[in-house]
C-alpha cells in the first residue's frame, strides 16, 4: 500500500477501535508493521483522533498506545537478541515510544480534557501513568511532571465541592451527552480494561541479558525489560527497578513502626513468666 492508503485504512482502525484485546492488538499490529515507512504519519493520525474523538474514543486510544509501547518495546528487545549490526537503526530505537514520550502531555491533556468532560478518563488515565513510571517505559520524571498536574485538577475539583468525591462510573451517569446505552457500554469497557491492567501488574521481570531467543517469544511482558541508560551505557537492572519502586512507596520511618517492632519484640522475646511463642 501507499502511504495515503495505509493512512486511511489506520485512520479507519482507529475509529472502530474498543476497549477488546482483540481490537486493540490488530491496530497494535497494523501500526508495527507500517512504522517503517509511514511511522511519524501514522503518529500524527493518532494525536489527531485523541484530539477530536469521543471523550470513550480518547481512553480507548490511550489504552491501545499502553499497548503499543510494550509491542515496540517487544521488537526492541528482540532486534537486540538477534545482534547490534543485524539492524542498527531499528537496535536505537523504541519506535513509537519515544513519539510517546515526547508527546505525553498533548496526549494526556487530550484524553483528560479540562474541566467536568474529563473527569470520567481522570483515574484510567492516572493508572496508566503509573503503571509506565513503575515499569519506566518512560522516563519517570517527565510522567511525575504529567501526573503531578493530573493531581492538581484533581485537589481543585475536590476543593470546589463539598460533596463526596464521584467514581468514573458515576461522573458518567451525570454526562448529559451521552445516552444511556453509551454509558453501560464504557462501564462494561472500563471494567474489561482495569481486569487487565490488573493482570500485567503481576508479571514479574525478566533481565535481557538471561533471556534466550525462545524465552522472548514466550509471555514476556516488554515494559519490564531493562532500559539502556544512554549516558551511562549501562542497563537498569530488574531488581534496581523493583528497589526503586518499593523505596519510592515507603513512608518515614513514624511511631506507627516503632509500635510494630515493639509488637514483635513482645512475641519473639516474651517477658519473664509469659509463655513461649507458639509457632504452630
Amino acid at each position: 500500500m501507499d502511504p495515503f492508503e495505509v493512512r486511511m485504512q489506520f485512520l479507519t482502525l482507529l475509529r472502530r477501535l474498543n476497549a477488546s484485546q482483540q481490537s486493540i492488538q490488530k491496530v497494535v499490529g497494523f501500526a508495527v508493521k507500517y512504522f517503517p515507512p509511514c511511522g511519524e504519519d501514522l503518529w500524527d493520525c493518532i494525536v489527531e483522533e485523541c484530539q477530536k474523538g469521543s471523550i470513550n474514543a480518547r481512553i480507548n486510544i490511550l489504552y491501545f498506545l499502553d499497548s503499543l509501547c510494550e509491542a515496540c518495546l517487544l521488537v526492541k528487545s528482540h532486534s537486540n537478541s538477534i545482534g547490534p549490526d543485524r539492524d542498527a537503526k531499528s537496535s536505537h530505537t523504541r519506535l513509537y515510544v519515544d513519539y510517546v514520550a515526547r508527546d505525553i502531555g498533548k496526549i494526556v491533556d487530550s484524553v483528560v480534557p479540562v474541566g467536568r468532560q474529563g473527569l470520567p478518563n481522570l483515574v484510567s488515565t492516572k493508572q496508566i501513568l503509573e503503571s509506565w513510571r513503575s515499569k519506566r517505559v518512560i522516563e519517570p520524571h517527565k510522567l511525575d511532571e504529567v501526573i503531578s498536574a493530573l493531581n492538581d485538577r484533581t485537589d481543585t475539583n475536590n476543593g470546589s465541592s463539598t460533596a463526596q468525591p464521584l467514581t468514573s462510573d458515576a461522573l458518567l451517569l451525570q454526562q448529559s451527552t451521552l445516552s444511556r446505552t453509551d454509558v453501560f457500554k464504557r462501564i462494561e469497557e472500563d471494567r474489561e480494561r482495569h481486569k487487565r491492567l490488573r493482570e500485567r501488574r503481576w508479571v514479574q521481570p525478566i533481565s535481557s541479558h538471561h533471556s534466550s531467543s525462545a524465552q522472548l517469544s514466550a509471555a514476556t511482558l516488554a515494559s519490564f525489560l531493562p532500559m539502556v541508560d544512554a549516558a551511562e551505557g549501562e542497563e537498569e537492572l530488574a531488581i534496581d527497578i523493583e528497589f526503586e519502586n518499593e523505596w519510592e512507596a515507603t513512608s518515614d520511618w513514624n511511631e506507627d513502626d516503632v509500635e510494630a517492632v515493639a509488637e514483635e519484640c513482645d512475641l519473639c522475646f516474651p517477658a519473664e513468666g509469659e509463655g513461649p511463642m507458639d509457632l504452630s
